[in-house]
């Protein structure tokens, strides 16, 4: 993909689902797949279908074409092939994760109420079950919640063992300083850090060394491939996690330590045509994207705060280093899903209304009265056009006209 200036014309061509007449701005929920990694995934499983490990040709083939894979995945976060683990969802490889890392007696667990659930249940069920301590990181502001690092130093001490946040809401887009909180958890010697990053990996380049922390993960079916997750865990830290394999195998990996099998082979294989799509410049492409992704987001930002019924919950501003285009707002009087209906009613806009899985902050922070319906929530990314945008508010002014 071009990188000097962002073309979101070739941009749209690596996506076969765009040449659909529906307008796609539910992309938090996921991303349209690249046609490389549609490809990828079909070659796979008509050539090279087979059991990995043995030491026939196609075998051979096969447990290369994984290797590769994950040795992909790796270097899209700069992380090394045994500190990742592939699995179905970022909501099972934090489970597998609550269950194989060590505590002790008395520990404290700190959750930021801006969690997706995924980053948050796994930790309140394994506190219950090893009778742990749960503090509750919240936020002040109901309007723009954020992961406010002054408020986290409160509920610190010589007793935490983990923090857990996302780099970015799937409801604000706001992002997160990760590290500046990773710098304050890393003050308490058995500290640790697990960031959420579902949000933020369609959007920003991911260096999971340069944001210190210990645990992070994310969807590649939000990140325009296959339908898997990735959780990296730092290498310095793998004693501490339990093995949950078979009692004969293997425990020099992340992945042999939290995967109960194997990776979907097909899924995996085709990783490496995602990074791909960045190019030789990965940086630049990540600066292009995001350029024009703000731009998208100035057009919907600056319509719904000219119009005093609506309230934005979340980052106000459209700059890209405060928030990825994530925006979820409300409308007064009217209800979340009935804004949904009316706009597809009249348009081929897909996009939705509801909590997105994270209750907790809609509920206890932001206090929306009915969770269920909870709020308005456009998600776009580089492949979305500002005319798409601009025709989305043109759909919206009709609506609440």
């Amino acid at each position: 993909m071009a990188t000097e200036t962002f073309d979101v014309k070739t941009a749209r061509g690596y996506f076969p689902a765009l040449q659909q007449k529906q307008i796609y701005m539910d992309n938090a929920g996921g991303s349209q797949v690249l046609g490389t990694v549609a490809e990828s995934i079909r070659s796979y499983l008509l050539n090279s279908n087979v059991q990995l490990g043995a030491s026939y040709p196609v075998s051979r083939v096969s447990t290369t074409s994984q290797e590769d894979g994950l040795k992909a995945a790796a270097s899209f976060i700069n992380a090394q092939p045994e500190e990742i683990s592939i699995g179905v969802s970022t909501t099972q490889l934090l489970h597998n994760l609550s269950s194989a890392l060590k505590f002790q007696a008395g520990d404290e667990l700190i959750l930021s109420k801006l969690n997706h659930e995924a980053n948050t249940a796994p930790w309140v069920r394994i506190a219950a079950r090893l009778g742990l301590t749960v503090k509750w990181w919240s936020s002040s502001d109901p309007k723009n919640p954020v992961c406010d690092v002054s408020e986290l130093k409160t509920l610190l001490s010589d007793k935490t063992r983990l923090v857990t946040c996302p780099h970015a809401s799937n409801i604000t887009g706001t992002i997160s300083p990760v590290r500046e909180i990773a710098d304050a958890v890393h003050a308490y010697p058995r500290a640790l850090l697990c960031v959420d990053g579902v949000a933020l990996a369609p959007h920003r380049q991911v260096d999971v060394k340069a944001l210190g922390v210990d645990f992070y993960a994310f969807s590649w079916y939000k990140v325009y491939g296959p339908h898997l997750a990735q959780l990296y865990a730092s290498s310095h830290i793998h004693d501490e996690i339990e093995t949950l394999g078979h009692f004969f195998k293997a425990t020099d990996t992340l992945d042999l330590k939290l995967n109960l099998a194997s990776a979907n082979y097909e899924l995996t294989q085709s990783i490496p045509r995602v990074v791909e799509f960045f190019g030789r410049d990965v940086s630049a492409t990540w600066a292009a994207m995001s350029a024009h992704e703000e731009r998208l987001q100035q057009i919907l930002l600056a319509y719904l705060a000219g119009d005093e019924r609506i309230t934005i919950i979340g980052e106000p501003s459209s700059a890209q280093t405060l928030r990825v285009p994530v925006i979820s707002f409300l409308v007064r009087g009217i209800g979340s899903q009935q804004v949904v209906e009316a706009v597809e009613a009249r348009s081929s806009y897909g996009f939705r209304s509801g909590h997105m899985y994270s209750h907790r902050l809609l509920k206890e922070v932001c206090g929306v009265k009915d969770v269920d319906d909870g709020v308005v929530r456009v998600s776009l990314l580089h492949y979305n056009t500002e005319a798409e945008v601009e025709g989305l508010v043109r759909v919206l002014q009709e609506v609440l006209a």
